[in-house]
């Protein structure tokens, strides 16, 4: 059967009632109202294994996407872009491109794209838009945390448990695969990676190769050209159109094909209250150019928050100001953090000047860090041990098309004085506050990674990516805002409401020192378990 056969999309027409006309005559919106019985927020890591877990169940389940469904109307709004040529599926109600760098495209118009940024001071918080979440752009890179520091995160937590059951549960419905040594070896697209592995050993670090969700075989068959190329023709943070397993390929596809998922895309929820006997959703329906077309109430009786780190706690914050929601633990939006992001690199890598050791002796030595590369990456620098210097290093891909001779690496830390989210009714949205202790010492980490790189192999702090050589106000895994065991019971109940949940990042507090997305996977996984063994036991 093919899957749009199956898929159960519930769509915004961008052919709506607007707000007003032409002639600025006040038009009234479209107030549809529904009743059902579990409904989940986000179609992420986390809303996805609730929606799957639920369905598998046999429970009937509405999933609501701020984003839009990129599979509808056989890909309507597909091809995803690469990097080096956006266009305006590629950026989220924006006229132009807010990636980390080479911002370079303009549009005519702004669109619900794949890609957002959300600027907040001091910060600026990068999430995928559409069904899918961050899966759709992120580098796809399944790292497990170290075992002693998950244990710190989550002192209540049975971290043996997690290891036997959870993330390997997680790592099986992601397809997690591994890059084959011989082809790693062999490919120029990995050229990069050695390079930077290589340096990192001349310096006195250690790497780790690194599992992925993009699919090694495919990308075999797009170097041979038996396939179409995605991550070996930039594809990445805009979305990729071949290759990797992301959650519309796994947890989301098999929820579907149970035929009890209804996904309901461009639908961005305002705030929620608590009724007699379950939740009130207020929801907005927009078009493709962020216009509100239809206000729609939806009932529920069980209601799963998963619109992310930043979604997440915004609703419960919004909802305690619009919603009257007011028992909520204390502990509400705190023990937030970026996981200790900080981009940095260096120029004048492995020049004629200073060649990279155990490169040297290939008969086809070429000096750089490669024209061609992969946009997946698969190594990192495991510095996790050192007390003073604790940190994990993604060697990250700079596809530019030619030879620029640079190293990108994104540095992820602990986060050792947290930061917190507020709600500001007078803006209708929430405060990062987020300040120079929350993150200087990310700095100071990143700064003593690149001068050890660079004495031990060459090379200089690069300057021309980010004023003074690093990027300590991007985040790409914002985590925390409704903690495990604090905002929520140990499963994942917010506490003061019954059958209201929380499965995603925002579980997460402030760091968990590698990619998380595996980590959220596997807390889901084991949120899930528990809550529909429990909770719908007398359904």
């Amino acid at each position: 059967m093919e899957r749009r056969t199956f898929i159960k999309i519930t769509s915004a027409s961008s052919a709506g009632i607007l707000a007003s006309n032409a002639f600025g005559i006040n038009l009234k919106l479209d107030h549809t109202e529904e009743n059902i019985e579990n409904l989940v927020i986000g179609s992420g890591y986390g809303g996805a294994v609730a929606a799957l877990r639920l369905t598998q169940a046999g429970k009937k389940v509405v999933m609501l996407e701020m984003g839009l469904n990129w599979e509808k109307e056989e890909g309507k709004y597909k091809p995803f872009s690469d990097l080096i040529t956006p266009k305006n599926n590629s950026t989220w109600l924006n006229k132009a491109t807010q990636a980390p760098m080479m911002n370079i495209a303009r549009f005519n118009k702004k669109f619900t794209g794949v890609l957002d940024r959300m600027d907040f001071e001091n910060i600026k918080v990068y999430a995928g838009r559409g069904v899918g979440g961050g899966s759709l752009v992120n580098g796809g890179m399944a790292v497990q945390p170290k075992k002693a520091y998950f244990q710190e995160i989550f002192p209540d937590l049975n971290v043996d448990q997690f290891l036997d059951t959870y993330f390997p549960l997680a790592q099986k419905e992601l397809d997690v695969n591994e890059i084959s040594d011989e082809y790693y070896e062999q490919t120029p697209y990995y050229k990069f990676a050695r390079v930077g592995e290589s340096e990192a050993h001349h310096a006195g670090f250690e790497t780790v190769r690194v599992p992925n969700v993009y699919s090694f075989e495919y990308m075999k068959k797009e170097e041979a050209g038996e396939v179409p190329k995605s991550a070996l023709a930039k594809e990445v943070i805009y979305g990729n159109n071949h290759g990797k397993q992301s959650l519309e390929k796994t947890y989301l596809k098999k929820a579907l094909e149970t035929e009890l998922l209804s996904i309901q895309d461009l639908h961005r929820v305002d705030y929620i209250k608590k009724t007699e006997k379950g939740y009130t959703v207020y929801v907005d329906i927009i078009d493709t150019a962020g216009l509100v077309i239809a206000k729609k109430t939806i009932h529920c009786q069980k209601l799963f928050l998963n619109g992310g780190s930043l979604g997440t706690t915004k609703l419960l914050l919004a909802s305690m100001h619009k919603g009257k929601m007011t028992n909520f633990d204390k502990s509400v939006g705190s023990h937030w953090g970026n996981n200790g992001n900080v981009m940095t690199g260096r120029n004048m890598v492995n020049t004629l000047f200073n060649r990279v050791e155990n490169e040297s002796t290939e008969s086809n030595y070429s000096t750089g860090t490669g024209s061609k590369q992969s946009t997946i990456p698969v190594s990192g620098i495991d510095h996790w041990e050192d007390k003073k210097h604790a940190f994990f290093a993604e060697i990250s891909p700079l596809p530019m098309g030619m030879e620029v001779y640079t190293a990108l690496y994104l540095v992820i830390n602990k986060v050792p004085v947290p930061g917190r989210i507020s709600f500001d009714p007078s803006i209708n949205d929430i405060r990062i506050h987020w300040e120079k202790e929350n993150f200087e010492h990310t700095i100071d980490n990143a700064k003593y990674f690149i001068k050890k790189m660079n004495k031990a192999n060459g090379g200089t702090p690069s300057g021309l990516l980010w004023k003074g050589g690093y990027g300590p106000d991007i985040c790409y895994h914002p985590l925390g805002g409704a903690v495990l065991g604090k905002t929520t019971d140990l499963y994942g109940r917010v506490k003061g409401y019954e059958n209201l949940y929380i499965t995603d990042g925002a579980l997460v507090p402030a760091s968990i020192g590698v990619n998380p997305f595996l980590t959220i996977t596997a807390i889901a996984e084991y949120c899930m378990e528990e809550i529909i063994k429990t909770d719908f036991q007398e359904e």
